[in-house]
């Protein structure tokens, strides 16, 4: 049933765009929801949290939504996630307080949490080797262009009232009925649900654990990027907003033309090859940034950056779903999850200090060298599978 597919297809890719809406779509009101909740105490930190703190909710409730799914099953869950996600997301058109605002956000990261957690999860239930890998880059490509979408509409409707950005959400209730209709429960080949522990013996944990702190790096390490990019633009003089939209929106761009490639790329190379390749770009990126002295030469930097972030992610999902039987997929996803939206919130508290000792252009030639170590460390790997595989082929 081709037709069937592609709408189960169209429909996975759509849910992944929810993802990147979490702070991109409302980061243009923040200005004005400060001014708005003035007389609230804390209001510089509390205003700012609006943005942030969806990403703890996500780090603390994807591991669990794992468990959840592994253990009852992933459809139900998944739909009830997308309409909190929609309702959750809405509630800045109407709460009245700073407080019921970020009580809102918290909510929309739990129920983020269960869209990612789930949604990498069936990826791996419905699409198996090459196929995986084209979806996996086709998925990377389309949340990256989804976010240059969102930031542009929530910025135009920003100018219109800070409101207005949380409209966007609602798209999550138009998504809701596809998702009812076309994405259908993995079977399970008579395994038993309530007996997930016993499938956890063909889990290399410390290889989950490794990939999990990789892709905790990575996301960190990029996302100041969007965190700190406006700021260091500021520095260097480039005072318009629109200058860091573009910037942000050409990175992502980037990015995703290089994520659709990562199928081709995984049939020719093995995913360490990728691997140690994308974050050699990534590292001449923000090597490039810190010696970017206007708009074009930033735009350049964050170009290579973009191409090696493109495959970087999908080379480190790809691994995690390949290892993951489907037992503990519900839960290794949670932790994938965790892993990357806690970098995100890590990542402005991180950096602040380190660009407020040293400045913009050595914290970005600095994170350039913690990403050519994990290179290095990627290629080493290239070469010991590398013998290992020669070794085998003399012993045969």
């Amino acid at each position: 049933m081709p037709d069937r597919t592609l709408a189960l297809k169209t429909t996975l890719l759509f849910i992944a765009t929810l993802t990147i809406m979490a702070g991109t779509t409302i980061a243009p009101s923040l200005p004005a929801i400060e001014q708005t909740f003035a007389s609230t105490p804390h209001v510089g930190i509390m205003s700012r949290m609006v943005l942030t703190l969806p990403s703890v909710f996500v780090a603390l409730f994807a591991p669990l939504a794992g468990v959840l799914a592994d253990r009852f099953g992933r459809k139900t869950l998944l739909i009830g996630s997308i309409l909190l996600y929609g309702i959750s997301g809405m509630s800045g058109l109407f709460v009245d307080n700073l407080t019921g605002l970020l009580l809102g956000r918290a909510i929309l990261g739990l129920a983020i949490g269960g869209i990612m957690t789930i949604g990498t999860a069936l990826v791996g239930d419905y699409f198996d080797g090459a196929a995986r890998e084209r979806y996996l880059g086709m998925q990377q490509a389309f949340t990256l262009l989804g976010g240059v979408v969102f930031v542009m509409a929530g910025g135009l409707l920003a100018d219109v009232h800070w409101r207005a950005p949380f409209a966007i959400y609602a798209i999550a209730l138009l998504i809701l009925p596809a998702a009812a209709v076309f994405l259908v429960e993995p079977v399970r080949s008579g395994y038993q649900a309530v007996n997930v522990d016993d499938g956890a013996v063909l889990v290399n944990w410390p290889l989950v654990a490794l990939l999990g702190l990789a892709a905790f790096l990575v996301n960190a390490l990029f996302y100041t990027v969007p965190s700190q990019l406006p700021f260091f633009l500021r520095e260097l003089g480039i005072a318009a907003a629109s200058n860091a939209g573009y910037a942000i929106g050409g990175f992502n761009l980037a990015a995703a033309l290089t994520a659709l490639t990562f199928g081709r790329l995984r049939s020719r190379f093995g995913v360490s090859s990728i691997l140690a390749t994308g974050l050699a770009l990534m590292a001449a990126g923000f090597w490039l940034l810190a010696q970017a002295g206007g708009i074009a030469s930033i735009l350049s930097a964050l170009a290579v950056m973009g191409f090696g972030l493109g495959v970087v992610m999908p080379s480190i999902v790809s691994t995690t779903i390949m290892m993951a039987p489907l037992q503990s997929r519900g839960r290794i996803a949670g932790i994938m999850t965790a892993s990357i939206f806690l970098g995100h919130f890590i990542s402005p508290l991180a950096s602040q200090p380190w660009i407020a000792r040293l400045g913009f252009a050595a914290t970005y030639r600095d994170i350039g060298f913690v990403l050519v170590t994990m290179a290095g460390l990627a290629a080493v790997t290239v070469s010991i599978q590398r013998r290992m595989t020669a070794r085998k082929l003399r012993s045969s």
